[in-house]
């Protein structure tokens, strides 16, 4: 497994790069002329973020630094270790009985064999 990322803003605050770029698409003049949307790579996971939805540099930091947070939990996440069990006799007969069934409810369908 993999080496386990800290979520908590102060410590990502050292560990990321932030660049600044125009956010296309509608909003005018505002937003042509303004460097409003953020770009978050994270340096040891190699993920990147980005957010330009708000017109307000602040705001898309905010954002692009919890949609991170979100990515480093889920890179986070371990599984927890299966314990192989194995079926209870009932649970075998059940399972046999079921199949017999279907194999009946099968063979009541075909043809009869003429001879």
């Amino acid at each position: 497994m993999g080496p386990r990322f800290t979520t908590d803003r102060e410590t990502l605050e050292k560990e990321v790069r932030v660049t600044f770029y125009r956010a296309s698409g509608p909003g005018g003049q505002h937003r042509n002329k303004t460097e409003s949307a953020v770009r978050i790579f994270h340096i040891p996971s190699g993920i990147t973020v980005i957010a330009s939805e708000r017109r307000s540099q602040h705001q898309n930091r905010d954002l692009a630094f919890e949609r991170l947070i979100e990515r480093l939990k889920i890179k986070n996440h371990r599984p927890k270790k299966r314990k192989p069990t194995r079926p209870t006799r009932g649970s075998k007969e059940r399972r046999l009985k079921a199949k017999k069934q279907h194999s009946d409810r099968k063979k009541d369908r075909r043809k009869p064999n003429h001879d």
